[in-house]
């Protein structure tokens, strides 16, 4: 589906003036504990091959022989981006561990038990995938160290006359 121009209406006292609105990205945004976002990113290139794309360091600094402390990163992960942010620099958030706060992804694959070991041997914790996920087509499913819940998907090649090879 196409993103829809929204169009709103302004006035200066000369008459209506028509500007159209138009939203150019959109992103998860992953909250993680303070100074935790180094090693959210290390989990994610590690258990999944995410990509660092980017990363904004916290300005200030102690001392000069400190490592920087990385505010937030950008990743790209199966054609997607997602920010991982230092809960710190946002307040009045929470982060993905909170109690409730149902933080989920889905990924598909070809290989869910692959997926699913390496997340594991990176730190995440497996789950077992219930019935009512199975029939929905899911096949794996972890819990990162950040309160992450990853769902492992594959997808079902669908044989029809069309396709059917003879």
């Amino acid at each position: 589906m196409a993103q829809e121009d929204v169009t709103a209406v302004a006035t200066n006292g000369a008459g209506p003036v028509e500007t159209h609105l138009v939203f150019t990205e959109f992103k998860q945004m992953l909250l993680v504990e303070a100074q935790k976002v180094g090693d959210a990113v290390t989990f994610y290139k590690s258990a999944f091959g995410a990509i660092e794309s980017g990363h904004s360091l916290y300005p200030k600094r102690k001392l000069d022989q400190e490592l920087p402390h990385v505010l937030s990163s950008e990743l790209n992960l199966a054609g997607s981006s997602f920010v991982v942010c230092d809960v710190s620099s946002l307040p009045g958030f929470s982060t993905a561990k909170s109690e409730g706060s149902g933080v989920t992804f889905l990924l598909g694959t070809k290989d869910a038990e692959a997926a699913v070991a390496k997340a594991v041997d990176a730190g995440a914790v497996k789950v077992e995938v219930t019935e009512a996920e199975v029939e929905l087509g899911f096949k794996g499913k972890v819990t990162d160290p950040f309160g992450v819940t990853w769902i492992f998907a594959e997808k079902k090649t669908v044989i029809t006359d069309e396709n059917k090879e003879v």
